[in-house]
């Protein structure tokens, strides 16, 4: 006679998935996802939830002193309807050149008249001699500038002083900043870890202190139904039986396709039947 083997099976509810995923460092065996195996999970990594660090930073010798909040470097001019869009920290930007006109705008640096040629830069007016780079002084009329902490510099000054530091190639970086992982990051740089495309503003999982995209994380680490063959997401009721993941609606008999979720079931050939079939020859 063939030997039939009696079991019990074991099912659960997965918690609610963190826009990251996480993988604790005393994390059980690989096919058990992070979400089962760390109970504090869902709060360390909830969508809603944001992190805040602050950082200490020593400028080199010479570096320009922050100016107070209240006297601004370059005043801002009284009325508001002619502000520049914000930018982004860090972003390049180019004074206009205009001719001298009827116009006769007040200059952002000395809030005098101007009526000669001028600039226009982040929404206001300016001499072009008095447009210059706050450190170095270096005139900005037909330079790229930044602007910092209510200051313009010339990209030099800001790549000494002001300019973030890439964690990957630990360059400065100039331009559009990638935050992730409490770090700043070139966009060029922060790749998933399998196929090395950068990741924009998609979501990004973590294994092993690696990223890796939705994709390819899916395909690497993912704990996917035996059944289906599809994974086991994060809210998905599942069910531990004959070695293998399943979700709870998958695992019905191999015949009659009965659901088996909390009832004693019978295996033959690594398939679950229910007691009517545990002697099914064609399975």
């Amino acid at each position: 006679k063939k030997r039939l083997k009696f079991c019990l099976v074991s099912f659960g509810i997965l918690k609610t998935a963190p826009v990251h995923s996480y993988t604790p460092a005393n994390a059980e065996p690989a096919s058990r996802p992070p979400w089962v195996t760390d109970e504090s999970f869902s709060q360390k990594f909830a969508p809603g939830k944001t992190t805040t660090t602050v950082a200490k930073h020593i400028l080199p010798r010479g570096a320009p002193v922050p100016s107070p909040a209240s006297t601004p470097a370059y005043p801002s001019p009284v009325s508001t309807s002619s502000q520049a869009p914000a930018v982004a920290r860090g972003t390049f930007q180019r004074a206009e050149r205009f001719p001298a006109s009827s116009r006769t705008p007040l200059c952002g640096h000395c809030n005098s008249i101007i009526r000669g040629p001028f600039l226009v830069a982040m929404g206001r007016s300016w001499h072009p001699e008095e447009f210059n780079c706050a450190y170095c002084k270096t005139s900005l009329a037909d330079m790229c500038f930044v602007e910092e902490q209510n200051s313009v510099y010339c990209e030099r000054c800001y790549e000494q002083f002001f300019a973030p530091t890439c964690a990957r190639c630990h360059t400065k970086i100039m331009g559009e900043v990638m935050h992730a992982l409490r770090q700043t990051w070139h966009t060029s740089c922060f790749v998933c870890a399998a196929c090395k495309k950068p990741f924009g503003n998609s979501l990004f999982h973590m294994e092993d202190g690696e990223p890796y995209c939705e994709k390819d994380y899916i395909a690497l680490f993912s704990t996917k139904c035996h059944g289906c063959d599809f994974p086991v997401e994060a809210g998905d009721k599942f069910i531990e039986a004959l070695g293998h993941t399943w979700h709870d609606t998958c695992f019905i008999c191999a015949v009659c396709h009965v659901n088996l979720e909390g009832q004693p079931f019978y295996s033959k050939k690594d398939k679950p039947l229910c007691k009517k079939h545990a002697h099914a020859i064609n399975v």
